[in-house]
């Protein structure tokens, strides 16, 4: 015999509406709940337990007396607003992921004697664009052209993406949370966020998006590193929010991507989208941003080519269609430099393989194929 419980109806309430339904929706996707509310019925431990899965709560929530009072452990930024104290469940779910793993990380980091990282917070409180720049550049041992070495501008963010992870900088692609392909992350909801620290700085991208945006989103998310400043934002449009870093780091992804003097040479010569993306091996979307910024554009046209941009590229992505090899897609969701010092942990015995499986969100045989043939 299944036991009932009884659970307070406005626990039940806001753990519906806390997951992002409506709650008469939900009542009529799952009719049982309605008799759980209005105190006719109670629910089994085993209803309960499910009903704790469908909303993506911790089971033991459920029997609190009131809801808890959840913070945001980063400030979360729109572009159409200022600092948001609302987001969806599944960004919040990611952050705290993120901010678990980045905990043992530092914790691992410190034991085994790493040194932090001397240029996390380096340009706290101040505003100099150039020489936030020119220190990124230098710490990642970029020269101002460097992108020009490739042939296409997705090898300039592949490249990117591996200098970055080199100097301990965890960089995180995924469009759900963790490996829940039913709990989708929108782009407009959120396009990425960062999760400053001194030993383990963790930068999350939403994969979701389309990649000619990410090379943006990465870059800003370097110069919030670089200020020491976490935060997360939806860069709705390629366009900050009102907020003094918001716009700094903007202004630093910019520079940093298409620099304003070669670019003023350029334009000038010939304004045109796609020669400049090949030229500066960035995508259009940044050449169109750049064209904003400097006033060679108003906002009505950066917005025009915007939308008709963004619908080219959902057609694309939408031939592609989805899928593809879980493994690759794990070394993304992960971060090669994350998984790499867990393998590490485990094989000195500082890390159990119970706790590595929780660390990674793999088990058993899983883990064994994905760290001794994919990695």
């Amino acid at each position: 015999m299944n036991p009932v419980v009884n659970v307070n109806s406005n626990i039940l309430i806001w753990a519906i509406t806390r997951a992002g339904f409506e709650v008469q929706t939900f009542i009529e996707m799952h009719p049982r709940v309605q008799k759980w509310l209005e105190g006719e019925k109670e629910p089994t431990v085993k209803q309960l337990q499910d009903f704790s899965r469908k909303v993506y709560l911790p089971f033991g929530y459920l029997f609190l007396d009131d809801p808890p009072k959840e913070k945001l452990p980063i400030p979360f930024f729109r572009s159409d607003g200022n600092q948001s104290d609302k987001i969806s469940v599944n960004v919040y779910d990611t952050i705290l992921l993120l901010q678990q793993r980045q905990n043992w990380l530092r914790d691992y980091f410190i034991e085994n004697d790493f040194d932090k990282l001397s240029f996390v917070g380096r340009f706290e409180g101040k505003s100099d664009v150039k020489q936030i720049v020119d220190d990124i550049r230098n710490v990642l041992e970029l020269k101002e052209n460097w992108a020009s070495q490739f042939h296409r501008w997705e090898e300039a963010l592949n490249f990117l993406v591996e200098t970055i992870e080199d100097k301990g900088i965890i960089t995180v692609f995924n469009g759900v949370v963790d490996n829940s392909t039913k709990r989708k992350i929108p782009v407009d909801e959120c396009r990425g966020f960062v999760i400053v620290d001194e030993f383990a700085p963790f930068m999350f991208i939403n994969s979701a998006d389309y990649k000619s945006a990410q090379m943006f989103t990465i870059v800003h998310e370097l110069a919030h590193i670089w200020t020491g400043n976490s935060a997360g934002f939806d860069f709705r449009k390629l366009q900050p929010a009102d907020d003094p870093i918001e716009r700094l780091c903007d202004q630093v992804a910019a520079e940093f991507l298409v620099p304003k003097r070669t670019f003023d040479e350029a334009w000038n010569k010939n304004p045109n989208t796609k020669l400049l993306a090949r030229q500066f091996k960035v995508s259009e979307i940044v050449i169109g941003r750049r064209a904003l910024d400097t006033g060679n554009w108003s906002k009505k046209e950066f917005f025009k080519f915007f939308e008709a941009y963004r619908n080219r590229e959902l057609a694309k992505k939408e031939k592609q269609g989805s899928g593809g090899d879980f493994y690759a897609t794990s070394k993304k969701r992960l971060s090669i430099t994350f998984a790499a010092h867990v393998n590490q942990a485990v094989k000195m015995g500082q890390l159990l393989y119970r706790d590595a499986y929780k660390l990674t969100s793999m088990k058993g045989d899983t883990f064994e194929k994905f760290f001794t043939k994919h990695f």
